[in-house]
């Protein structure tokens, strides 16, 4: 049974981040994983979610991005997302970004940064450099509702979370 979300002040300005927010309000409360959650969008309309289920699922690939690109192309009878972009509450990580870029999704619109997933305990940074860095996308990877993940952010450390 999932846990109803305790009241928030915090918003995002664009629409479809805010229920990516929602989505991975969701997880953090259900204690499903981290405070990812992801929607995918095609001609303004969300076809696909998903939060961060690693814990819950006792499977590292289960990402929010993963899990909504899973929804979006169950949803959509397709393997291809060509024509939808992309919103998460936290910058993907190498094995996110390259399902984003197998899927066809045009443009990824993120919270918080790799940097900031860092800052809560999570190891993005250190794969990502493994990889090169991301300087080529820069136009691909866009950076929006900083504030409202970083809230989201705070919000997963006040509660009792497992780290992995």
């Amino acid at each position: 049974m999932k846990k109803e979300l305790p009241k928030v002040t915090y918003k995002a300005n664009n629409i479809f981040m805010q229920e990516a927010i929602i989505e991975a309000r969701l997880g953090i409360h259900n204690n499903h994983g981290g405070p990812f959650g992801a929607v995918v969008v095609k001609d303004g309309k969300i076809v696909g979610k998903g939060h961060n289920c690693v814990l819950f699922n006792k499977d590292s690939t289960c990402h929010g991005e993963m899990e909504a690109i899973r929804d979006a192309e169950k949803n959509l009878n397709s393997y291809s997302l060509e024509g939808c972009v992309l919103y998460t509450t936290g910058e993907p990580c190498n094995m996110c970004l390259t399902a984003i870029l197998w899927a066809n999704i045009d443009k990824v619109y993120y919270g918080c940064s790799i940097e900031e997933n860092e800052s809560i305990g999570f190891r993005d940074k250190k794969f990502d450099g493994l990889f090169g860095g991301r300087e080529k996308l820069s136009s691909f990877l866009i950076e929006i509702d900083n504030e409202a993940c970083i809230e989201l952010f705070k919000e997963y450390n006040k509660l009792n979370h497992t780290i992995y």
